[in-house]
């Protein structure tokens, strides 16, 4: 057993695989890469938040006393302002590590990135919940896109916007990436040598993913019709003056995997992650969404973290599991692959008892 792997258990069954499989390839051929991601038909209310930070709270978990909050906005590279949430231990006493966080795919701050930014507070850390470009209250447009470029960019705004705050040390910022924000983390990671440290968490690689199927499982023909498909869609855009956005998506009919039904009971769950102004909640991606993402790999340069320390987790259960055993390979030392027992994927979007937030702040006191 490698010494920096913390456990390992063996894979899901290669019924349950097939099962996923048969299940993405009938969305690819409509289109649409699920992976996690929720496609629900927006109504036009929906298709702009405006934005109007305070320090209202509007999350899915309870609010801490022991942190200060405050809804802040920050530009990007490419100009998108970002609205985000800025936790902040009470008594500040010099300058502290932060950390930026955001995930998952189609989530938004109010859900799991809030709720690690809020915890990671609690215990010492500045940290900052954004929502990506084109999502939630951040702005762009059009509604609802993302870029494996323009994400991965997001990432290192909030870096900037961190940096310049008076209660910041600028060289201990860390970064969290949670489900296909895992595989952003990542990439901006290995770009942006301010990043001291990165944490991906139940990780998803969307480029691979959306470019190849589940386990990697998708023909040349199927790929081939799927761009066919996805590149006769931007006619029909152009023609309409809008992208055309996906069917009704986390809305179970009744012969899902478990892994998609373990995603309806947290983004449709009052009680759990649900959420008006999230996408895999109450939205949907544009049809065309995967174009930027099919060829176009995220983690090519994944090595040159390095000497940058990575830290994987995964739950032992995730059908998704695959996506940080092959990244924690391809990576260069210091790495480490945590294995949560009995964890499926979306356990660590929000079960407090189930997320190792005791190895989160050891890894980043010791690494910021």
């Amino acid at each position: 057993m490698n010494k920096h792997l913390s456990l390992h258990m063996a894979r899901p069954t290669e019924s349950a695989l097939d099962t996923g499989r048969r299940n993405l390839l009938k969305m690819t051929s409509m289109g649409i890469f699920a992976a996690g991601v929720a496609s629900t038909i927006i109504a036009p209310a929906f298709a702009q938040s405006p934005l109007q930070p305070g320090n209202e709270w509007d999350k899915t978990f309870v609010k801490s006393d022991h942190v200060d909050h405050q809804k802040v906005t920050f530009k990007n590279r490419y100009g998108i302002t970002l609205a985000a949430d800025l936790y902040q231990p009470k008594n500040i006493s010099g300058k502290l590590a932060a950390i930026a966080i955001s995930g998952p795919f189609g989530a938004i701050k109010e859900q799991s990135s809030g709720l690690y930014a809020q915890t990671m507070a609690e215990r010492g850390f500045i940290t900052l919940a954004f929502d990506p470009s084109y999502t939630g209250e951040s702005s762009g447009e059009p509604r609802h896109v993302a870029s494996p470029d323009i994400n991965t960019e997001d990432f290192s705004a909030a870096v900037d916007f961190l940096g310049l705050l008076p209660t910041v040390d600028r060289e201990r910022i860390g970064i969290i990436g949670i489900c296909g924000w895992g595989g952003m983390a990542l990439n901006a990671a290995a770009v942006d040598k301010r990043i001291k440290a990165v944490v991906a968490s139940t990780m998803y690689d969307m480029t691979r993913v959306m470019s190849k199927g589940y386990n990697d499982s998708m023909t040349q023909q199927q790929r081939t019709q799927t761009l066919e498909q996805l590149s006769q869609q931007r006619w029909k855009d152009a023609e309409n003056g809008t992208p055309e956005l996906g069917p009704i998506y986390n809305e179970l009919k009744g012969d899902e995997p478990q892994f998609m039904v373990d995603y309806a009971e947290y983004y449709k769950s009052p009680k759990r992650g649900f959420h008006p102004r999230a996408i895999n909640s109450n939205g949907s991606w544009t049809i065309t969404n995967p174009l930027s993402f099919m060829n176009m790999p995220l983690l090519s340069y994944i090595n040159e973290i390095s000497p940058r320390p990575i830290l994987f987790i995964h739950g032992e259960k995730a059908h998704s599991r695959y996506f940080s055993e092959t990244a924690y390979e391809k990576a260069a030392e210091p790495k480490e692959l945590m294995i949560i027992e009995g964890a499926n994927h979306v356990d660590l979007y929000d079960r407090i008892d189930v997320i190792p937030f005791d190895k989160l702040t050891d890894f980043f006191q010791k690494n910021l």
